[in-house]
């Protein structure tokens, strides 16, 4: 197979996969390997640059995006962050941000969740919107399905906020509720 089939090889296989997990809800391929092949995919790419590609998966963030939902545009992008698998890959992000910071700073590690990424948004205090990250430039409108989250406070507590907050990060369901969510999903059916 030569390099440009397998470009157009690993292209077909992540539009599948995009489509399977964004579209129809139902993924086919797990995250470690999806995350290989677009590894495998931005590197081909770059070694081959005469086979580029607009329309490659390469070149978009993860969208989220579903019918039933209002779509609004994000005040300012919504990206997300690279993968990593390896230690060197590690020192090299290391590396790279001392030279960049040029001064002693700290690094804190975590685990990675697979949720759904979210922007709350709050005015004067008051909670008002949740989006998706959607295509990073606009997301999904999930503000009622947020405000039945019990730990997102809906006032904020306090008059130490600034007029316009914006906070972003990852809603997580616990596996057990995903499971009983499931369990019911089938009982009324």
């Amino acid at each position: 197979m030569s390099m440009e089939e397998r470009i157009k090889a690993l292209r077909k296989e992540l539009r599948q996969a995009d489509h399977d997990y964004y579209v129809l809800s139902a993924p086919t391929m797990s995250d470690f390997d999806y995350d290989a092949k677009m590894r495998e995919l931005q590197d081909l790419e770059a070694q081959y640059p005469q086979f580029f590609d607009e329309n490659s998966p390469t070149q978009r963030v993860g969208s989220d995006l579903t019918q039933g939902f209002v779509q609004e545009a994000h005040r300012y992008p919504m990206m997300s962050l690279g993968n990593t698998y390896s230690r060197q890959e590690v020192a090299d992000f290391f590396q790279r941000t001392a030279k960049l910071l040029d001064e002693d700073f700290d690094i804190v590690c975590e685990l990675k969740f697979d949720g759904t990424s979210i922007s709350l948004i709050y005015e004067e205090g008051r909670f008002v919107k949740a989006l998706t990250r959607g295509d990073g430039r606009k997301g999904d409108n999930v503000t009622q399905n947020v405000r039945t989250i019990r730990s997102i406070p809906l006032q904020l507590q306090g008059a130490a906020y600034p007029d316009y907050l914006e906070i972003r990060g990852e809603i997580l369901m616990p596996w057990q509720v995903f499971e009983d969510l499931n369990r019911e999903r089938e009982r009324n059916q």
